[in-house]
């Protein structure tokens, strides 16, 4: 778990204003792919619970782990009392509970690429589902989004984080679908999309920047100074393009050795 992952507890509360929220038409799609009951669920790096209040709506017993304090206070704010809570990074679990569907709403690129799929497996049943989700939030109309990377220029090359396998966005497998359909612990790997388009002040969506970790690695007089110049070249609403890429397997039936563990 790096520096920058743990970089969002500063701002647990902007997170929670200002970063969209998921459909639910995101968990019935995991639902049906899982084709049975799903009665245990355990989400990595759950920061403020958006995702975790949806799964636990379908009477899931969910366990959200999240290593950040700030964002774990913030999540039990606003997450059904009967979610359990973890205060832990993937890498520090204990291997000793499994679940029918590990799931990550945009955090999993947080975690270490070593023995990432060995671990996410030990923690699923036989058969389990895992599931990613996420996507960037970004400027719809281009002519805008150019005015926004001008003026973010000179303190930034880019807000985005590039793909962690190095996979280019043009191919029709996306990561961490192309890391799973390589591992030996899960099978049937699917992607599909969920459109989504939202409306937002220009003030709204300055806030959501706030959150971005590459504007968060800045000094705040830096970050102060890039939001003002920004903000001077949106119009008062904008529309942006906030997709979400969803990435599913299932864990192979064979169970694993206590060295895959």
């Amino acid at each position: 778990m790096s520096d920058r992952a743990l970089s969002f507890g500063a701002v647990a509360e902007a997170y929670e204003r200002f970063r969209p929220g998921y459909p639910a038409e995101l968990v019935d799609r995991v639902l049906a792919y899982a084709g049975r009951p799903v009665r245990t669920a355990l989400e990595i790096g759950a920061g403020t619970g958006k995702a975790t209040r949806l799964f636990a709506r379908r009477q899931i017993a969910v366990t959200a782990t999240e290593p950040d304090e700030a964002m774990l206070a913030e999540l039990r704010r606003h997450v059904p009392a009967e979610v359990r809570t973890v205060r832990a990074a993937f890498e520090e679990l204990p291997l000793d509970d499994t679940y029918g569907l590990v799931y990550a709403a945009a955090a999993l690129h947080w975690t270490r690429p070593a023995g990432r799929w060995a671990r996410a497996a030990a923690l699923l049943e036989p058969g389990g589902v895992f599931a990613s989700f996420g996507g960037p939030v970004g400027l719809a109309d281009p002519a805008v989004a150019e005015a926004v990377r001008a003026a973010r220029a000179p303190f930034l090359d880019s807000d985005e984080i590039p793909s962690p396998d190095g996979t280019p966005p043009e191919h029709a497998m996306q990561w961490p679908g192309t890391e799973l359909q390589r591992s030996e612990w899960f099978t049937d790997v699917r992607q599909s999309v969920v459109g989504r388009r939202l409306t937002m002040s220009a003030a709204h969506y300055v806030g959501h920047l706030s959150t971005v970790s590459a504007y968060l690695e800045l000094p705040a007089g830096r970050q102060a100074e890039v939001f003002g110049r920004i903000r001077r070249v949106l119009p008062d609403t904008v529309e942006v393009a906030a997709d979400i890429t969803v990435h599913l397997a299932r864990r192979v039936d064979a169970p694993l050795s206590e060295a895959e563990r």
